[in-house]
């Protein structure tokens, strides 16, 4: 696996909502930092923390790969879905740190547009570690 093939699949877990294909890109071990701060190890805790994109509907995932070296890529990646549950949108606004914008009773949950960077290390043809640095904001219509 290179960065190419790996942000195939990373682009197919994430617009199949599926965390099984998002784990199986990664090691048994493998390590997923979805911020500076947090960490997920390990296939149970990839497919936990994966298991968010199925509250989102109609993800449309874009890439370009930065660097390919092999055994470590770089890539930029850009993702619009529409949020799906009123939880999902609680989880962004938290994780984002911005609070939750204003919304009148009964308007439709936004659609979110993220942007950012993946570096990524593989060996024996899985990912060993993958780092994401990003943002998100609502879609402006």
């Amino acid at each position: 696996m290179n960065i190419q093939t790996f942000m195939q699949g990373y682009k197919a877990a994430w617009e199949a909502r599926d965390p099984a294909l998002f784990a199986a890109l990664f090691h048994a071990d493998g390590v997923y930092h979805n911020t500076p701060f947090q960490v997920q190890t390990g296939r149970a805790a990839l497919v936990e923390y994966w298991k968010r994109v199925q509250l989102q509907e109609d993800v449309q995932v874009a890439f370009t790969v930065l660097a390919d070296q092999g055994d470590a890529g770089l890539a930029h990646w850009h993702v619009t879905y529409q949020v799906a549950s009123e939880e999902l949108f609680q989880i962004w606004a938290r994780s984002t740190g911005t609070g939750l914008p204003a919304r009148k009773p009964g308007e439709p949950l936004p659609r979110m547009v993220l942007d950012g960077v993946l570096q990524a290390t593989f060996a024996q043809g899985l990912c060993a570690e993958a780092r994401i640095w990003w943002h998100s904001m609502p879609q402006v219509a």
